[in-house]
């Protein structure tokens, strides 16, 4: 570059020269001679200054290089082989990975760099902890290499593909479900049990939705597991307490339908192999009635893979990066759907439709439209949750109800919105302000306890939890593995590290263990998740506040998962369970129900489906 940048600045500095001085006495080949080599500078410099913005030579010293990173469930490691010009393979290893989620960015991002010949990839959606734990132990590895990564950047290779024209294709099929998330899945599984064919659509690539961002559990009652466990509940009582937590405006008659089926619903995971025999308190519930997996791990990523499995066993193929854009409509009645993907148009004809699509927490220009105050809310949601399956019933004439009732979970770590499971205060965690005091029933519903860590000093608060309630629930481990916990021998020390004051942080839980040895919350009036004292070190604490949870409201439908219309009237062969559908949480979700939601009625749609196809 410095050569043909003096060549050019000698070519000027001689033609400025001769026409400084006035010799108009040169001759004409002299003039073009001078002339020739100022565009030769010129073309040349300008060559180099695109070699320059194209990035430098690309260089390694052969060989395979590997790196650690921390991902979402444990270590990832990344082995790089190159050229002496090439990235020639990335091998990832990440088993402690979850498979519907960070397992999908192990599987995908190697092929992604060694085709753009970078580490700086695109991650995968949902599953940003587990990419950037990739894409960082890639670069350390390359970097040992003698990579300049910057290069690698500036010589990124285009891996985007040539805009194709769609083919259009039509499919035809019983049922066809939109939406491969718990509600989704539990449909496809009964529908296809019946003997009815089915597609399942998911427009993300890979399944569970926000079924993967459950925590807690599935509430239910009358269960075997609670009988075997000496618990006593209610049908009733289940009703009641989920209309109390809702404000009363909820729609009874599917409270009490979720209800009444949620002990076969119980008895039917066990079924397809996955048992949730643990059984707990959560926030709102009279009684101990979220049950959960037996070593305590987040219900949701454990019965996606349940589930997942089931449907490999059935042979139910799921459409990936396939998205549901519009419903067909004839004479009134739904008789299918269209579809997407980024090769295909898809006409999938239907006897019936069923729409599990999620709600719409993920989006933030609509839930803004409803809430705007909710703006800039930190959400808990799987990036799919943008609440399409909403728009495309309103467009067929489907009412929604309570679509203005958007859930804030009370405990989300705000700098990954990562959820704290409410498991964690049911099996007898604190919360503690600024202040190092307790402010709540921390049992009290997810909209209370939201409202009052609101009014605390910053906004935010602190879960307290000791080694026991670790040693007993599995779901804390992701907490502790990636560094959202501080820890301490001592009250005293916690108190430190959360910078709050030791004598009053300390008086606190003195005090709450006195209550839980005395069986009397005197301060607060808490009556469950109060079986053991915080009293085995170490101890722990996780920085949370309120975050968008669940969309309460949306598609409305009757006991029958039928969808409804504005006129009230049912839409022939359109039918809706999950997230998708407003009136069964009302006011505020109590934890546990999102579950159970799923599993009744993305059965009862089935069910309905089913008969509504006929023989």
């Amino acid at each position: 570059m410095r050569k043909r940048t003096g060549k050019l600045l000698s070519a000027v500095l001689a033609v400025s020269l001769v026409m400084s001085l006035g010799l108009g006495s040169w001759n004409v080949s002299a003039e073009a001679e001078t002339a020739e080599a100022v565009t030769e500078a010129v073309s040349e410099a300008e060559m180099a200054a695109e070699a320059d913005a194209a990035g430098g030579a690309v260089s390694f010293t052969p060989g395979t290089y590997e790196a650690t990173a921390q991902g979402f469930g444990g270590d990832i490691v990344v082995s790089v082989t190159v050229s002496e010009n090439e990235i020639t393979a990335v091998d990832i290893t990440g088993d402690k990975e979850t498979p519907t989620l960070g397992g999908i960015a192990v599987a995908e991002l190697g092929e992604k760099m060694v085709a753009a010949q970078t580490p700086n990839v695109d991650g995968v959606s949902g599953a940003s902890v587990s990419s950037g734990a990739i894409i960082a132990a890639a670069t350390e590895a390359l970097e040992a290499a003698g990579a300049d990564i910057a290069a690698l950047d500036a010589n990124r290779k285009d891996t985007s593909a040539e805009p194709v024209e769609k083919t259009e294709e039509t499919l035809t099929t019983d049922i066809v479900i939109a939406g491969a998330g718990g509600a989704g899945m539990t449909a496809a599984i009964k529908a296809t049990q019946a003997g009815k064919s089915v597609i399942l659509l998911e427009k993300m690539s890979y399944a569970g939705g926000n079924t993967t961002k459950a925590t807690g559990g599935m509430n239910a009652a009358e269960t075997h597991y609670q009988a075997e466990q000496g618990i006593e509940d209610s049908v009733e009582q289940f009703v009641e307490d989920t209309m109390e937590g809702g404000h009363q405006i909820n729609d009874i008659d599917l409270v009490t339908t979720m209800a009444e089926n949620s002990a076969a619903g119980i008895d039917w995971l066990d079924e397809i192999g996955a048992p949730l025999p643990k059984v707990s308190f959560s926030g709102g519930a009279t009684n101990a009635r979220i049950h959960s997996p037996e070593d305590g791990s987040g219900v949701g990523e454990y019965l996606v893979e349940a589930f997942t499995k089931q449907l490999d066993n059935l042979g139910i193929e799921i459409m990936y990066n396939t998205k549901a854009t519009e419903l067909i409509q004839e004479d009134g009645a739904v008789v299918g759907l269209k579809a997407e993907s980024d090769t295909t148009n898809y006409t999938i004809e239907a006897k019936a439709v069923i729409l599990a699509t999620g709600g719409f927490g993920a989006n933030e220009e609509m839930y803004t439209q409803y809430r705007p105050d909710l703006k800039g809310t930190v959400t808990t949601n799987a990036p799919g949750a943008t609440g399409d399956g909403i728009v495309m019933a309103q467009a067929v004439g489907a009412d929604l109800v309570d679509i203005e009732q958007i859930q804030l979970h009370p405990t989300v770590e705000q700098t990954t919105s990562m959820l704290i499971t409410e498991g964690v205060r049911g099996d007898g965690a604190i919360l503690v302000n600024q202040s190092g005091e307790r402010f709540i029933n921390e049992m009290e519903t997810r909209d209370v306890v939201s409202a009052a860590e609101l009014e605390q000093e910053g906004c935010y608060a602190y879960v307290i939890f000791d080694q026991h309630l670790r040693d007993n629930l599995k779901a804390i481990e992701k907490y502790v593995t990636n560094g959202l916990t501080v820890q301490a021998d001592t009250y005293a020390g916690l108190a430190e590290q959360i910078n709050v004051d030791p004598d009053t942080f300390t008086k606190t839980m003195v005090a709450w263990n006195s209550a839980v040895a005395n069986q009397k919350d005197e301060a607060f009036g808490r009556d469950t998740g109060m079986e053991n004292p915080l009293s085995t070190a170490p101890y722990y604490a996780i920085k949370i506040a309120p975050g968008i949870h669940h969309t309460m409201g949306g598609v409305k439908i009757n006991t029958k998962a039928e969808v409804i219309n504005t006129d009230g009237n049912v839409i022939p062969g359109l039918f809706a369970a999950g997230e998708v559908t407003g009136g069964v949480h009302g006011g505020n979700r109590i934890g546990g129900n999102a579950v159970a939601d799923i599993v009744v009625f993305g059965g009862i749609a089935a069910d309905s489906a089913i008969a509504y196809c006929g023989e």
